[in-house]
């Protein structure tokens, strides 16, 4: 047993608090399931979902709009996705968003009362379904973020962490554990993305679990310099400039976002949102009015002055790329163990390209729900809560130290976490990659992880800071190690030496590893499977 402060026992283990998450600790409830939920930090108000409004793939269930809704991507991510994954998420995204209006969501209505439910507003989703949680039982731990997973011959068996307020150390022993910590955007700022720190890829890990799709991590979105906010769909009606007011020919166009790095490798960019009418504007505010908070605190008018522009990156948060899942329950190839929402590869549905809300919501809130429903169903079939196991924590596994080293020579995590953003924020490294630049970057990470196993120090003493910088480390080699995998350009991975699609490269590539990090393809035996299985040695 432990020495924790907290030790409590369940038979699910929910590990994040933001809609995929939510989604599956509810459902693990209803199924009949004792669920704690551990949040990093407060559930239902932490995470990229709960500051935004974003938009939901909610289509009526018509096979005209359903043909379209899936056909509107299938290109732009490589022609990677599953038609029956998709079938299955615009199904149970239906039900759940109706679910949704039935608890008393506010969807906004026309002029003859019918009811729109393609968008959710971040603050009044996440506040209802906190609620909902609480009332179907679950208990939530609040800024408590996982620091290990524990496990025995068996599969996984629990968890233990921290709380970041009062520093008492828990343990959580539960027979099935569901990872939903979202992905990964590396400290960029990007507005609700400063707990998304990789961390439930590395706990995933050291249990043994794969990745699919990392190296389509290349998900930078546009935003003002001087603000977080990264919604960018508003840029469809701005105009792009250089700083002497010539307009920037195509960075309006679909291949835009490229164009525009390119041009931010020199000098600055700028645009103005002069493409909008009177009615648009008002539209505009009203449904993103966070967007809005910057430019009003500075005076800056946004239909009429030109503002700078940046692209900040958000990594495997708008990536595809996350853990493997191997059937329609999303388990991971360990027993016990589950992954959902950004947490989990999202190729299944979007291939190699995805963006803001939509499909990510969708994902998330399908994904959160088919998770939860099989772990109840897993741990409960065990009869009882995991105990007397004699479960083990996994963090050895990658060696990295569970406290701070207090040391004059050892580096700061804070030190870390600049050298990993220095690889994987330039345009020049990440954008548009090569393999000469991507073998350079992963060279250098392989020298960051092995200093970090030899002990690095946190200014405020927290090992929550360890465990991110490694987690920032670990997920940064997964991609470039996959991205130099894969020799084409597919989807959002751009290579430079490898400028087009190689149609002999249509498939899917696993990663993992942690002190020696590996990539392999896979392609599907079996053409009715809703997913790709066998790896290709």
């Amino acid at each position: 047993m432990s020495h924790a402060d907290l030790n409590l026992r369940a038979d699910v283990l929910v590990i994040g608090g933001g809609p995929a998450g939510a989604w599956a600790a509810l459902t693990a409830a209803k199924g009949g399931a004792k669920v704690v939920l551990v949040d990093k930090g407060y559930c239902g108000t932490s995470g990229a979902t709960a500051p935004s409004g974003t938009g939901v793939w909610y289509v009526n269930p018509d096979s005209k709009e359903r043909e379209k809704a899936m056909q509107s991507r299938e290109a732009l991510g490589g022609y990677l996705a599953d038609r029956g994954w998709m079938k299955r998420v615009l199904d149970r995204t239906f039900e759940n968003v109706n679910q949704i209006a039935a608890w008393g969501y506010p969807f906004p209505k026309d002029e003859i009362g019918v009811s729109h439910r393609g968008t959710l507003q971040g603050p009044e989703y996440m506040k209802l379904m906190r609620k909902q949680i609480q009332k179907a039982g679950v208990r939530i731990l609040d800024h408590s973020p996982a620091l290990e997973l524990l496990a025995d011959e068996y599969g996984v068996a629990g968890a233990a962490g921290i709380n970041n307020q009062t520093q008492e150390a828990w343990r959580i022993e539960a027979a099935a554990v569901i990872i939903a910590t979202g992905g990964c955007a590396f400290l960029s700022k990007a507005l609700g993305t400063n707990v998304l720190t990789g961390d439930g890829y590395l706990l995933a890990a050291e249990a043994g679990a794969n990745f699919s799709g990392m190296e389509f991590s290349t998900a930078y979105s546009l935003a003002p310099a001087f603000s977080p906010v990264t919604k960018s769909a508003f840029y469809t009606w701005a105009t792009f400039y250089y700083e002497d007011g010539t307009v920037i020919e195509g960075a309006g166009s679909q291949k835009g976002r490229s164009v525009i790095a390119r041009t931010l490798l020199t000098q600055p960019v700028y645009a103005r949102l002069d493409k909008v009418d009177e009615m648009m504007k008002t539209a505009m505010r009203k449904a993103q009015p966070n967007f809005f908070l910057s430019f009003d605190r500075l005076g800056i008018d946004p239909f009429t002055q030109k503002f700078p522009v940046t692209l900040r990156f958000e990594g495997t948060v708008r990536g595809t790329g996350g853990i493997h899942i191997v059937d329609e329950t999303c388990a991971t190839q360990v027993p016990g163990l589950y992954a959902a929402g950004d947490a989990a590869t999202r190729e299944l549905i979007c291939g190699g390209f995805t963006g803001g809300g939509s499909h990510n919501a969708a994902w998330a809130m399908s994904s959160g729900y088919w998770s939860g429903e099989a772990a109840a169903r897993f741990a409960i079939k065990q009869g009882s809560y995991a105990s007397n196991r004699n479960a083990q924590g996994l963090s050895r596994a990658s060696g990295v130290p569970k406290q701070p080293i207090v040391s004059s020579d050892a580096p700061d995590s804070q030190e870390i976490v600049k050298a990993v953003q220095n690889e994987v924020f330039p345009y020049d490294r990440n954008w548009f990659r090569t393999g000469v630049g991507l073998k350079a970057s992963l060279d250098r990470l392989d020298s960051i992880w092995e200093e970090i196993k030899q002990g690095i120090g946190a200014k405020d003493g927290n090992v929550t800071r360890i465990r991110e910088a490694a987690a920032m480390t670990a997920t940064a080699r997964w991609m470039y190690t996959s991205g130099l995998e894969r020799k084409e350009t597919r989807g959002m991975h751009r290579r430079e030496d490898f400028p087009t699609i190689d149609q002999k490269q249509h498939y899917r590539i696993l990663s993992g590893g942690l002190d020696h990090t590996w990539a392999k393809p896979f392609v599907d035996q079996n053409p009715k499977s809703p997913i790709r299985e066998r790896i290709v040695l």
